[in-house]
């Protein structure tokens, strides 16, 4: 498992940055960059199962499944992985499942005058680390595009 780290600064205050990066329509537009049908089911509450999901070509859901760790609002939030979703079912045994359960995703939130610093912490298994390295940054340009209008 390998530990990613990004980063950008918003111009926007940390309880905008965060509403827009759950609100689920404008999650569905900076999260396009992972996947063009990208959208979550279940809640940001703390303990809460949720869901990260897009349509395979096939027209089935896709993606992976866990639960909020941690959701201190406008400050941070972490998720921890429990399984994948595979033909629209959540799946969380098996060997390819066991390289996810326990890997976590943070977002952290830190306010600089009128401006946020995001940071975002993420565990990948190898194989996922050059799409992540390509893919994140272009997701949190697409954030601060969103949330600097």
């Amino acid at each position: 498992m390998k530990r990613l780290y990004f980063e950008i600064i918003i111009d926007a205050p940390a309880e905008k940055v965060s509403k827009v990066m759950l609100d689920k329509d404008s999650y569905q537009q900076w999260t396009y960059e992972f996947n063009p049908g990208s959208f979550y089911e279940g809640s940001w509450e703390q303990g809460a199962k949720i869901a990260f999901v897009g349509i395979s070509k096939e027209g089935k859901k896709e993606g992976m499944s866990g639960h909020i760790k941690i959701h201190v609002p406008n400050e941070e939030i972490v998720i921890e992985y429990d399984g994948v979703i595979e033909n629209g079912k959540e799946r969380t045994e098996g060997a390819d499942i066991e390289k996810w359960i326990g890997a976590c995703e943070s977002y952290r939130f830190e306010s600089e005058g009128n401006a946020t610093h995001v940071y975002v912490t993420t565990d990948t298994p190898e194989e996922y680390e050059d799409y992540f390295e390509k893919t994140w940054p272009k997701a949190l340009n697409k954030l601060k595009q969103i949330c600097e209008i």
